[in-house]
């Protein structure tokens, strides 16, 4: 009984206070369009672009701290230039995509460092680069709800373009998709998940958040619907886990959800039954000794 009431008190105590409601519900909100986001940043292998633009943003951010903006207006602004602007230096040059995202990324996050360091005094560096759910305000609230609702929204009538433009590019394009158009939509909602998820995690961590869960929920399954379903479930536990336990801990948030969904993707890498180390090694150890046993137990899963 002792034991229950322990675990009880555990999450009740942290939720009387409202600044861990706020944090709660900007991660959950935050972690659940990051994982959506994911499942298709990981079938493209968008990892890189997704590190590129959430560093890139850091510039819009200081600037509309100087200038008393919604932090959101700036980052979108800076996100969605230094997409285009990839897009620009990779068709009109003979240097290859990876690094035009790491000359360009960088060269903005630099910039954003030399901005932050002319005014220190209005700037907090560590929210800007780890995140301050703790801290966020009403306005900041209303920020990520509605700037997560676009996002859900346009993926929810977009779904089956972007999955097969994911999948089959030509045959997208035979069938009268424009690869183009959804690779302008799909980067555009990017930027936007991105300035989502800032609030919770800051610049430095963004990147996790909109690769860890796709990529985990991809060693589960082979199919996309249920990947989707699990890659929200992982974030939003990893979400509700890190905010408890940075409570009781006293240590950073932000880092708490990643290191979260950190270990469910290595928890998924060692014992997934599909694609896990540990299951490819008991399945060829099955067919080694029974072929016909082993056979079974791949069709079975």
């Amino acid at each position: 009984m002792d034991a229950l009431t322990a675990a009880v008190d555990w999450f009740a105590v942290p939720l009387q206070f409202e600044f861990v409601r706020r944090a709660l519900l900007v991660a959950v909100v935050a972690g659940a369009v990051c994982a959506v986001l994911s499942c298709w940043m990981t079938l493209v292998g968008w990892s890189l672009m997704g590190d590129a633009v959430s560093h890139a943003v850091l510039p819009g951010v200081v600037l509309s701290y100087m200038f008393g903006l919604p932090f959101a207006l700036g980052a979108l602004v800076f996100g969605a230039g230094s997409v285009a602007l990839i897009g620009v230096v990779n068709r009109t040059s003979r240097v290859k995509e990876d690094a035009v995202i790491g000359v360009v990324f960088t060269a903005l996050f630099a910039l954003g460092l030399v901005l932050i360091s002319t005014v220190p005094s209005q700037t907090d560096l560590g929210h800007i680069l780890f995140g301050n759910v703790l801290g966020v305000s009403d306005t900041e609230i209303l920020q990520v709800v509605v700037l997560a609702a676009v996002v859900l929204v346009v993926v929810w009538f977009k779904h089956r373009d972007l999955t097969l433009y994911a999948f089959d590019r030509t045959h997208a394009h035979a069938i009268g998709v424009n690869p183009r158009l959804l690779e302008t939509l799909l980067l555009g909602l990017l930027a936007v998940t991105v300035v989502v998820a800032l609030q919770a995690v800051g610049i430095i961590l963004v990147v996790a958040m909109v690769i860890v869960p796709g990529a985990t929920a991809y060693l589960l399954t082979d199919r996309f619907e249920r990947m989707l379903v699990i890659s929200m479930g992982i974030a939003v536990v990893a979400a509700v886990a890190g905010v408890f336990v940075s409570y009781h801990a006293n240590v950073s948030t932000g880092g708490c959800i990643v290191l979260a969904q950190a270990s469910a993707f290595t928890l998924a890498y060692l014992f997934s039954p599909l694609h896990g180390v540990l299951g490819r090694r008991r399945r060829r150890a099955l067919s080694a000794v029974l072929p016909d046993a082993g056979a079974q137990s791949t069709a079975r899963q």
